[in-house]
């Protein structure tokens, strides 16, 4: 039985940044449960990349509470907006990808998405946006485009910010916030889910869905989740992120890098904990606090045995400066062996600029004593154990 829908409501509007509009959402909650009708929530994502990451599950997160609430979740895959490329943040005209990019990548969000979503036939429909945008016909890509002006276009930031400058912009991008719109027109949708890089794309769909007659969807948008450093918004280029099919020992290690104030507020978005949650937390020691974090995440996504596994290993470590107990064995045929390729050959650094910094950063160690010389050549011994940074270690074997 579905709860009332202000208690619904007090859910769901907690880590939202903006919605339009709360009481239209309220409207629509008190409709459903007098009805019994669960809403349609819609979350569209391109396979532009073949992972997903904790940026993601924001918003698959405020997906799953309308799940828990009794609400049936949409998930479309890009795969033909995905040809398109979506312009938001972009200085310039994305490259577009091939079918085949696409599909691969495709194949990879299904699977990772059921990390967080309940995926019975129930809670869940997926769907590919290419079902109806690649039997369009040219008249229908015509008639779609009529509903919205240039100047419509060049409010959005993105689009605005270039013009000004005089860098170009492609008539094909003007289309993808068209195409994501019509996906809501497609299924009826009746709440869509966004960041806040996606407003614009939102607000589109309740344009083309009056057009089409259909009540417009309420549009919820989320924050955007701050990567690692704190600053940049969490994405697998900047190299600032943790992917959802990481290894549980290296999701527990990167969430406890995390300054304490970015932890705040990964515990509200990724948690979900109110304020009074959050102020208990804040009461305690903020290095318990960052833990039980690393903890959660590392559950959500592998089990409790392999976070308390990750703890206890963490604690020994960094805590107890104990080295891990598995860590992994590296065969090396060159002896004696530049300190940059030992690293490098030893999956501890991906590139041998990467293994020149973390050796004058001072973050090397061999067999627990620091080296700083990236010139060095290294006279190795079975069993040496070679560290990069906090979390990276193997053992050499000749």
């Amino acid at each position: 039985m579905m709860q009332a829908a202000d208690k619904q409501l007090d859910v769901l509007l907690r880590g939202v940044e903006q919605t339009y509009t709360a009481d239209d959402l309220k409207k629509r909650l008190e409709e459903s449960v007098a009805s019994r009708r669960p809403l349609r929530i819609k979350l569209g994502m391109d396979p532009t990349a073949p992972d997903l990451h904790l940026g993601h599950c924001v918003v698959l997160e405020k997906m799953r509470q309308f799940q828990d609430l009794g609400h049936k979740a949409v998930l479309i895959i890009g795969d033909y907006t995905a040809m398109i490329g979506d312009p938001t943040g972009q200085n310039k005209t994305r490259p577009m990808l091939s079918p085949d990019q696409i599909d691969r990548n495709a194949q990879t969000y299904l699977k990772q998405a059921g990390k967080v979503l309940d995926t019975s036939s129930d809670k869940l429909e997926m769907r590919r946006n290419s079902e109806w945008l690649a039997k369009m016909s040219f008249a229908d890509v015509v008639r779609l485009a009529s509903q919205m002006t240039v100047a419509r276009m060049l409010e959005r930031d993105t689009f605005e910010k270039r013009y000004k400058a005089g860098i170009e912009i492609c008539v094909h991008e003007f289309l993808y916030p068209l195409c994501q719109g019509w996906d809501s027109v497609q299924i009826q949708s009746d709440v869509e889910l966004g960041g806040t890089d996606q407003t614009f794309n939102n607000l589109v769909g309740r344009d083309l869905q009056r057009s089409a007659g259909q009540p417009p969807q309420i549009v919820m948008i989320l924050p955007i989740l701050e990567g690692l450093d704190g600053v940049e918004k969490m994405s697998k280029s900047k190299g600032n992120y943790i992917g959802v099919t990481e290894p549980p020992k290296e999701m527990f290690g990167k969430a406890m890098s995390i300054s304490d104030d970015l932890m705040w507020k990964w515990y509200r978005l990724l948690l979900h904990k109110s304020d009074t949650e959050l102020a208990a937390l804040k009461a305690g020691h903020p290095m318990e606090a960052k833990k039980a974090l690393a903890s959660a995440i590392v559950e959500r996504f592998h089990g409790k045995p392999a976070a308390e596994q990750s703890r206890a290993e963490f604690e020994s470590v960094f805590s107890k400066h104990q080295l891990p107990t598995d860590m992994p064995e590296v065969r090396i045929t060159e002896n004696p062996i530049g300190l940059v390729k030992l690293l490098v050959e030893g999956k501890l650094a991906p590139s041998n600029s990467e293994a020149r910094r973390l050796i004058q950063q001072g973050a090397v160690h061999l067999d627990e004593q620091k080296v700083t010389d990236a010139n060095a050549r290294i006279t190795v011994r079975n069993g040496m154990v070679v560290q990069a940074g906090k979390r990276r270690f193997a053992r050499i074997r000749v």
